[in-house]
C-alpha cells in the first residue's frame, strides 16, 4: 500500500504567500493545509499531524515566536519559519527556540520546495536506524520525542534537540567539529548556527540533569567542538 504523500502546514496572513507556496508544494507532490490565524491552525493541529510546518512570525493573533516555540516541544514536526524579519538577531532567536530552518521574504518558492525536501530527507534517513537508545541510565525515544530516566519520569526534547541529541549519541567518545554539526544538521555555517547549537547543547545538559559548569555527559573541547562521554546501546 502507498505511503501518503507527506503533509505541508502553511500558517501566514498574506493570501497571496499561502497560495504562492500551496501551489508550489503542490506542484512538488506534496499535500498542504493552509492557515491565516494561529488558532485555525492550532484546532487542525488537534486532528492531524504534518510533517512539516511553515510558520509567519508576524501573525495577528499571536506570538509567532511562541507559537515555534511549543510547536518544537509538542509536535514531531520539523518546523520552518518564513518570516519578512531579516535581522540576524530575529534568525538566532527563531532557532534558539526550535525552529529547524529560517526562510527570510521575500523568497522564491523553489526555494522553500527545497527546504521542506531537505528537512523530510534528514527525517527519514532518521528513521532509517533504530529509534531507541540508552546512555548512563537514560532511554531517548526519537519517536516520542522524550527522554526517561531510571524513575520512569518523561522529559520531552524538541525536533532540533533530538537532532543533536542522535548526532552524539551515534557518535559517542568521538570528537564532533562545528563543521561536522553543520553539515550533518544543515544551515548555514555562521554566528546563528553557532548560537542555535549553544542553546540546544545547554537545554540539552539541562533536561539529562548535567551540572552547567562541569558536564559528565556533553563535554565542550574549545576551539574543537564537542564529545559524548557516554557509553551508548540502540534496539
Amino acid at each position: 500500500m502507498n505511503q501518503p504523500a507527506p503533509m505541508v502546514a502553511i500558517l501566514d496572513d498574506e493570501p497571496e504567500i499561502r497560495t504562492m507556496l500551496s501551489d508550489a508544494l503542490q506542484d512538488a507532490g506534496f499535500r498542504t493545509a493552509s492557515f491565516g490565524r494561529a488558532t485555525e491552525f492550532e484546532a487542525a493541529l488537534a486532528r492531524t499531524a504534518p510533517d512539516v510546518c511553515l510558520v509567519d512570525l508576524g501573525l495577528p493573533d499571536k506570538d509567532g515566536l511562541a507559537l515555534v516555540h511549543r510547536l518544537a516541544l509538542e509536535s514531531g514536526a520539523a518546523i520552518i519559519i518564513i518570516s519578512g524579519r531579516a535581522q540576524v538577531q530575529d534568525r538566532v532567536t527563531g532557532l534558539e527556540l526550535g525552529a529547524d530552518d529560517y526562510i527570510i521574504k521575500p523568497f522564491d518558492p523553489a526555494e522553500v520546495v527545497a527546504r521542506v525536501r531537505a528537512r523530510l530527507r534528514s527525517g527519514r534517513d532518521a528513521g532509517k536506524t533504530v529509534s531507541v537508545a540508552r546512555f548512563e541510565g537514560w532511554e531517548a525515544q526519537f519517536e516520542r520525542y522524550v527522554l526517561i530516566d531510571t524513575e520512569g519520569k518523561e522529559t520531552p526534547f524538541s525536533h532540533a534537540e533530538g537532532e543533536v541529541l542522535r548526532l552524539f549519541l551515534e557518535s559517542p567518545k568521538r570528537l564532533i567539529s562545528r563543521a561536522q554539526m553543520q553539515e550533518n544538521l544543515g544551515g548555514a555555517a555562521g554566528e546563528s548556527f553557532d548560537r542555535a547549537m549553544d542553546v540546544r547543547i545547554s537545554r540539552l545538559r539541562t533536561k539529562l540533569g548535567e551540572d552547567p559548569k562541569n558536564p559528565r555527559l556533553i563535554k565542550t573541547i574549545y576551539g574543537a567542538g564537542y564529545i559524548f562521554l557516554g557509553d551508548v546501546t540502540w534496539g
